[in-house]
């Protein structure tokens, strides 16, 4: 009897269950064998749903229904000297497709690329809607550039970006000497903020300033009304507002010892050096 029960406790010793580990690695082995069934099947529903998408009418952005660019299912905001045709004519690849496939990136850097735009943003509107809001550049200057045979009005921003003058646009703003077009968008930038700083510390005593020369930006020179007439002031780099409140305080009296001076030399806050016009040559 002892023997026999030996043997089956042998044989008992033998089926016993596996060990912890092994366990472990099975479960793991099922979680992963589901996971990947959940993903394929996530895939292939989320692929499914792409091609719905772009197959779906209901999805595409309309196109103009007469001829022309404009579309109901775009909206465009905040446009009034951009070129609107311009703006429209980068929407026409996308008329007739799925707002699915509508390239947000794309359009926006295109529409940055645009005269007057200063920065846009497009959003989606499901199922078949877009909607471009626009803010446009504030120009700071008229400038004057080399045409041809003749100098042509510009205007300018605060970063240096000519801009053509729209049609029918009034704009109160003074002149910017010294700007060349063929310097870098930087450099343009930085001559418009010197300008506007001037004009800045000057306050309402910019109101008579028609011309702001920043060929020199070390020597900012304005063209101020005054008794009359039109003069030339050499104001420097600081001190803006006092020395053109000075020169002004005391220009009757300069302009009856100097009557041919036409500049002046306002660099020296303790001082005003009248120069003479230059006789016309004959």
């Amino acid at each position: 009897m002892a023997s026999e029960s030996s043997a089956k406790s042998g044989s008992t010793s033998k089926k016993a269950p596996s060990t912890p580990v092994a366990r472990l690695l099975w479960r793991f082995g099922g979680i992963a064998i589901a996971a990947g069934v959940v993903l394929s099947g996530g895939i292939y529903a989320s692929d499914r749903f792409a091609q719905f998408l772009v197959r779906d009418t209901r999805f595409f952005l309309p196109g103009p229904p007469d001829y022309g660019l404009e579309s109901p299912s775009l909206e465009l905001h905040g446009i009034r000297y951009a070129s609107r045709q311009q703006v429209l004519r980068l929407f026409e690849p996308d008329y007739g497709r799925s707002l699915y496939l509508f390239p947000l990136a794309a359009r926006r850097k295109e529409l940055l690329g645009v005269r007057w735009v200063h920065d846009a943003s497009i959003a989606r509107i499901w199922p078949n809607r877009v909607i471009v809001q626009i803010t446009e550049r504030r120009p700071a200057a008229f400038i004057k550039l080399p045409a041809e045979a003749m100098l042509r009005w510009a205007l300018i921003d605060d970063e240096g970006v000519i801009l053509d003058p729209p049609p029918k646009a009034a704009f109160t703003l003074p002149v910017l000497a010294g700007v060349l077009s063929g310097e870098s968008q930087e450099k343009r930038g930085i001559r418009v903020r010197r300008m506007q700083r001037l004009m800045k510390e000057l306050g309402p005593l910019s109101d008579n300033v028609s011309e702001v020369d920043a060929s020199d930006l070390d020597d900012l020179k304005i063209t101020e009304q005054a008794g009359g007439g039109a003069v030339t002031l050499m104001l420097g780099d600081r001190n803006f507002s006092t020395r053109l409140r000075n020169f002004l305080e005391h220009y009757p009296d300069i302009h009856r010892n100097m009557p041919q001076a036409t500049s002046f030399d306002l660099r020296l806050d303790d001082r005003i050096t009248g120069l003479k016009a230059p006789r016309d040559a004959r």
